[in-house]
């Protein structure tokens, strides 16, 4: 059998869908989309762009450091936002958030996400 660990993370709302959080396999750790849905499940779908997108980050790196990961072990990093008039809020959020660490990333522009979000955050690391 493979050597896969499925990561959660403690305190955080479950997972509402049919996955895991974060998958460890051959030293890669595999972050499923992360939504901005606060620790005891609470939606924030109606908060502003900037909220929603601070939230959805610190959700990433949860599961990151669940895996026991930092922000300098993130090599490629996927955001989905509703629209690309929240490229330039997003890039500012991120760049406080993540520091000097600089993966590689896509901003991907879409017309919707699930429940009404603005965006949605998976990545891949090194763990």
């Amino acid at each position: 059998m493979k050597d896969i660990k499925k990561i959660y993370v403690e305190g955080a709302a479950a997972p509402g869908g049919h996955y895991t959080p974060g998958v460890v396999y051959n030293g890669m750790l595999f972050i499923s989309g992360q939504l901005p849905i606060s620790a005891d499940g609470t939606h924030t779908y109606t908060e502003p762009f900037e909220i929603q997108a601070r939230i959805a980050l610190s959700n990433l790196l949860a599961v990151l450091n669940a895996a026991g990961g930092s922000p300098a072990d993130l090599l490629k990093v996927t955001v989905y936002i509703v629209g690309g008039e929240y490229w330039k809020a997003f890039n500012q959020i991120y760049m406080e958030m993540m520091g000097d660490n600089k993966p590689a990333r896509a901003i991907v522009p879409v017309p919707e996400l699930h429940y009404g979000y603005l965006v949605e955050i998976e990545a891949t690391a090194a763990v």
